[in-house]
């Protein structure tokens, strides 16, 4: 775009001459100054704009069907899990892909994330896996036994993950302090490591909305694979406020998963 205008003294005109965002002024002899870039702020906004949606649908499909953030509230899991501790859960293992069916089945000690259907507002539980479909289960004494599909006899379980305080303390109340379950189809029975003070299935996580201890393969969320661990900014270490361990992040070594 060319422009020019005459000076006061009327002795040389000055051009203006404008391109790619810059504004150029000079006369025929000289070059007198150079305005820019000029920015395109409105082209700018839109890139921004566009950028943003991108980053935020990414983020949603990975939370969506990979990877879902979780911070842990309580000492249920203590002590595999701490409270304030932050965790991966891998949401792709479990889920049905179709012509694939699902990638992993879910297995006895998988630790999950999954919805209680409670009445009163928690969302999220998380809680270790120790029965499964079709099985028979009895917590007898303060002790875990299971039968598994056509086995004729129950075999009490080693659970060497339990604190030494929550070993044979796994109660439930009943007047002779036996309880057995015939384990549905697609159903299971979750726990808490931390027995003696935590809402497991053993009193349906406390007025359930479905009613029953199982909980269904639909309600998980899926399975922890990372721990992350979790920094105390006051006195800017992995030191647990309340406890006073150490809580440095685990990562892979993360204790979701037990062989016995």
């Amino acid at each position: 775009m060319w422009a020019f205008l005459d000076t006061k003294n009327n002795e040389e005109k000055i051009y203006i001459f404008i391109s790619d965002f810059r504004i150029f002024l000079y006369t025929k002899s000289d070059l007198i100054f150079i305005f820019g870039p000029v920015k395109d702020y409105v082209g700018e906004a839109l890139d921004f704009l566009k950028d943003m949606v991108i980053i935020v649908v990414i983020v949603l499909v990975i939370r969506t069907f990979f990877v879902m953030p979780f911070q842990i509230n309580g000492q249920s899991m203590y002590d595999s899990y701490f409270d304030k501790e932050f965790i991966l859960v891998d949401r792709l293992s479990y889920r049905n892909i179709p012509l694939f069916w699902s990638l992993k089945d879910i297995e006895r000690w998988d630790v999950v994330v999954f919805d209680p259907m409670l009445w009163w507002g928690v969302k999220y539980f998380i809680k270790r896996v120790v029965w499964l479909p079709g099985e028979q289960i009895k917590i007898e004494w303060g002790k875990v036994f299971i039968k598994e599909v056509w086995a004729e006899e129950f075999y009490e379980l080693e659970e060497s993950y339990l604190m030494e305080q929550n070993m044979g303390n796994t109660f439930i109340r009943s007047e002779d302090g036996t309880v057995t379950y015939d384990i549905p189809e697609n159903r299971y029975i979750v726990l808490w490591d931390n027995r003696m003070y935590s809402t497991d299935s053993r009193n349906c996580f406390q007025s359930c909305a479905t009613g029953t201890p199982f909980m269904n393969e639909s309600q998980v969320v899926g399975k922890i694979f990372m721990t992350l661990g979790y920094f105390n900014f006051r006195s800017f270490s992995f030191e647990h406020p309340v406890l006073g361990i150490s809580t440095t992040p685990r990562f892979f070594s993360s204790p979701s998963h037990h062989s016995f």
